[in-house]
């Protein structure tokens, strides 16, 4: 029998669940605003795992992955912890944007302070209640508004833990990825607590692969630790692409996109990605990958200026059997420093 798990002030009992409110601040109207976590403490001893989703406010699709996630049935059977943030940033969410009210990125100002800005604040209390009871966490995003991404898993680079828990996730596409400064991966990974980050979908959509991919993923990582069994855990249909690198292919003009290529094609040097056209139809200009890989995010919208980031193309380790493997992956429906969305913009 394991013993009582504390967070913040409660005390959730073996076997129990229990929504916990962790106060975050006091909004200028004086409506409190809180930070919740879903807690589901399993009566055997095993690992502490969080999982954190919204720490950009736009990126809802994680929200639904952990709606779903607690609605599974290996979650009645549960050995060791679950820690479940559906949403970090509450203000973000709110307001369907991506920063906090006073425009800090949450995901560059961690460690955070206890005394410091808004979000310094907000990363100090995920850092203090949420990754120091842990032992390992999974934290969801998704491409910018506008943008999609293909499920994808990114890793700290010669990190065999992490690259075991990779692999079992099998995400269609796993790419190796330096953490960056502020970021929550990074100053978990310095506190002990390796974190696999998934990326997936568009901000404010809801996408059925991504969500599928992404509570499959979970659970298949539940299991390699030994908190669930893989009884009703779906089975991968495709085997993932390990990506060493990416680039981004970046508009030759502006005028209006027409897209030939989708997330999850694979591509060869030359091969055409998309059109832009001038208003008028007057002037075209391809769009030319420049290497081969695989298409793990491209933009959504069609009006586009000259250097826009239009289509993101991952590099895999072996060529010819990520060339084999691209073709599987709407078939995959269960189942890297890069920058972020609004830094390749």
């Amino acid at each position: 029998m394991t013993d009582f798990f504390q967070l913040g002030q409660e005390r959730i009992a073996p076997g129990q669940r229990k929504t916990v409110d962790l106060p975050v601040s006091v909004m200028s109207d004086h409506t409190p605003v809180t930070m919740s976590a879903h807690v589901v403490h399993g009566k055997k001893p095993g690992p502490v795992m969080f999982v954190s989703a919204a720490i950009h406010g736009d990126e809802v699709i994680g929200v639904e992955i952990v709606r779903r996630l607690l609605r599974t049935a290996p979650m009645n059977r549960l050995a060791g912890t679950l820690i479940a943030v559906p949403i970090v940033n509450a203000f973000g969410f709110l307001n369907q944007s991506r920063y906090l009210p006073d425009r800090r990125d949450l995901n560059r100002v961690f460690p955070g302070h206890a005394y410091g800005s808004l979000a310094a604040r907000l990363a100090d209390l995920f850092m203090t209640e949420i990754v120091s009871r842990s032992d390992v966490g999974i934290d969801l995003h998704s491409a910018a508004v506008g943008r999609e991404n293909l499920p994808q898993i990114r890793l700290t680079p010669k990190n065999d833990r992490l690259k075991k828990l990779g692999t079992a996730f099998a995400a269609p596409v796993t790419l190796m990825s330096k953490t960056r400064d502020g970021s929550l991966r990074l100053e978990a990974e310095k506190a002990g607590v390796d974190v696999l980050l998934y990326e997936a979908g568009e901000g404010l959509r809801f996408d059925e692969f991504a969500a599928r991919a992404g509570v499959a993923g979970i659970l298949r990582v539940m299991a390699t630790l030994g908190m669930i069994t893989m009884r009703g855990v779906p089975k991968p249909r495709a085997h993932g692409v390990l990506c060493s690198g990416s680039s981004w292919v970046r508009a030759p003009s502006g005028g209006l996109l027409r897209t030939l290529k989708a997330s999850g094609d694979w591509v060869e040097p030359g091969s055409v990605l998309g059109v832009v056209s001038d208003p008028f139809g007057q002037r075209e200009a391809e769009v030319l990958a420049e290497k081969r890989g695989i298409i793990v995010g491209r933009i959504n919208l069609p009006v586009v200026n000259e250097g826009d980031a239009l289509f993101h193309i991952a590099e895999p380790e072996q060529p010819k059997a990520a060339e084999a493997a691209a073709g599987d992956f709407d078939a995959h429906p269960e189942a890297a420093p890069l920058f972020d969305e609004d830094e390749i913009i």
